[in-house]
């Protein structure tokens, strides 16, 4: 495509070229009567290129036919066949990858996007190096099976840091490990032991790392054969074509944990306006993203064993005097230490006050911390709260108390039996006392739950729970990452929702029953904090979907 219309700007420059210079020759008679000529001229410069094509093709028909001869080599076992073909082909890999650059341009962004800022990257099959090229962190690394693919990369990228290494032999001795992010960008077609290789990746990772993983979707296989005899891609082993839930089972079987899938570009053609609509918004709509040639998963590597955690508790409070000496008593003490955060956020009755009674009765028996917002809005005095907690794992306890505290055991326990990275509350699953939530705030939820399950790729039914829970280091790569949306939460749900989403955490709901408030009004302003959540959909639609 790109020869195309370099070509077609040549063309025009020639005749735009060949029109001024008669023109200033002013011979437009001696034009007239050398039509012929003219055209004799045309047809020798079409000869000319069409010369030119097929050379071109030809030095490309040689190339792939020696990279096919590799393939069919009976004397030389699979491993070593490989090892031959990939030396080969890395000798023009990076030519055929500009010939394809509108692929390898979109599979970029994907990294790109899945990768939070600051943090290390190794890459199993790199091949020449590109994708960890195209990022910029702290500390990044690439293996390969391939001396020729390495050779080329470390040639390319000098500050990135390459080895020779199989897949399913890996040497963390040789590599810096471990690393917070590991690649594996169309890879899994080639190997023997798909199992094996997730199961060696570890070695490279720590807990908490995560394992990015993108392959062609199978119904794309055709489309790619045919390629392949038109000497328009270049040849391959036969390939394991594995679906999703394929690889989703191995990962599982590895140990692992899947935390999102997606796919991406459905339409290889570079084409303005057109190819920008198909593979920016239709690829990613529900049902047609099955069309989408790129699938990428993201899993989480986890060590099981449960452990003691400190727990912070944050509890913002406006107006909620009758709640704050329940919010102390009925509170569960969880792991090595369960502190309690009052943020009190400018009340119009005596909450505050009440706050500072509280604290002062329960000093002896509980670790308390009090304080007020200087800021507005539930989002900042959330964020308030956290910044000040010292405990392991940071949680939210609305001081309405319509989700009653002993809930936080079901919370805590997920969190450190490290089932999940957050814990999201769900109101939506048990029946609610009468008043508890209004008919339209039921509907809104439901939704926007709808919508947001979308836009994250993993299932969340209630959006707006107040209550939630997260390792107090996640949060802090959360916020340290907190730029890429910027403030525009005043609520603090979305904040933490896009921000886990984001960084790959993965997020589980916690049924829990939702009471009627025995205290006060709602601080919920239901059609204008409504028209605010319709706009927070666009904003991640924007944001996390359309990126």
């Amino acid at each position: 495509m790109r020869a195309t219309v370099k070509l077609l700007v040549f063309c025009i420059f020639a005749f735009l070229f060949e029109e001024s210079l008669f023109s200033w020759l002013d011979i437009k008679n001696i034009k007239a009567g050398n039509q012929n000529f003219l055209l004799f001229l045309w047809i020798l410069f079409g000869i000319l290129l069409i010369s030119i094509g097929l050379v071109t093709h030809i030095k490309r028909k040689k190339e792939l036919r020696e990279a096919s001869q590799v393939l069919q080599e009976k004397r030389l076992g699979e491993l070593e066949r490989k090892i031959q073909y990939f030396d080969l082909i890395s000798k023009f890999y990076d030519k055929w990858k500009k010939r394809n650059f509108y692929y390898h341009d979109e599979l970029q962004k994907v990294f790109q996007f899945l990768t939070p800022e600051h943090v290390s990257v190794i890459e199993v099959g790199c091949g020449t190096g590109d994708v960890l090229g195209g990022l910029s962190r702290d500390k990044m690394a690439g293996v390969d099976i391939s001396q020729g693919m390495v050779k080329t990369a470390a040639k390319k990228y000098p500050q990135i840091h390459f080895e020779v290494m199989s897949a399913d032999n890996l040497d963390p001795g040789r590599l810096n490990t471990p690393y917070d992010y590991l690649f594996m960008s169309d890879l899994i077609g080639h190997l023997t032991d798909v199992q094996k290789v997730f199961e060696e990746s570890k070695k490279l990772m720590h807990d908490g790392s995560r394992l990015i993983i993108t392959y062609y979707s199978y119904l794309w296989e055709p489309a790619l054969r045919l390629l392949e005899k038109l000497y328009l891609k270049m040849p391959q082993f036969r390939q394991n074509w594995l679906s999703m839930a394929d690889i989703k089972n191995l990962i599982e079987l590895a140990g692992m944990q899947v935390v999102k899938k997606g796919t991406a570009f459905m339409f290889p053609l570079k084409i303005p306006i057109l190819s920008w609509i198909m593979n920016k918004f239709i690829v990613r709509l529900p049902l047609l993203r099955h069309l989408g040639l790129i699938q990428y998963i993201v899993a989480e590597q986890q060590d099981l064993e449960s452990q003691d955690y400190s727990l912070s508790v944050i509890i913002p409070a406006r107006n909620e005097s009758g709640n704050i000496e329940k919010a102390v008593q009925l509170t569960p003490s969880l792991g090595k230490f369960t502190e309690l955060i009052f943020v009190e956020g400018h009340s119009t009755d005596d909450t505050w006050n009440e706050i500072k009674r509280v604290s002062e009765k329960y000093k002896k028996s509980h670790k308390i911390k009090i304080m007020q917002q200087s800021g507005k809005g539930k989002g900042d005095a959330i964020r308030r709260g956290f910044k000040e907690a010292s405990g392991d794992i940071l949680t939210i306890l609305d001081g309405d108390l319509t989700v009653h505290p002993g809930e936080l055991t079901k919370f805590y326990n997920v969190i450190a039996s490290r089932q999940a990275d957050f814990a999201n509350g769900c109101r939506l699953v048990y029946p609610m006392e009468k008043k508890a939530m209004r008919f339209f705030n039921v509907l809104g939820n439901k939704f926007f739950s709808l919508a947001f399950s979308w836009l994250l790729d993993q299932p969340i039914k209630d959006t707006l729970c107040g209550t939630k829970m997260l390792l107090r280091k996640d949060y802090l790569n959360l916020a340290a990452n907190r730029e890429y949306f910027g403030d525009f939460d005043p609520f603090g749900d979305y904040d933490l929702l896009f921000g886990a989403s984001k960084l790959n955490l993965i997020i589980k709901e916690i049924p829990i029953r939702y009471q009627a408030r025995t205290y006060g009004d709602t601080n919920i302003q239901r059609w204008r904090h409504g028209f605010l959540l319709f706009k927070m959909v666009f904003f991640a639609m924007r944001k996390i979907k359309f990126y």
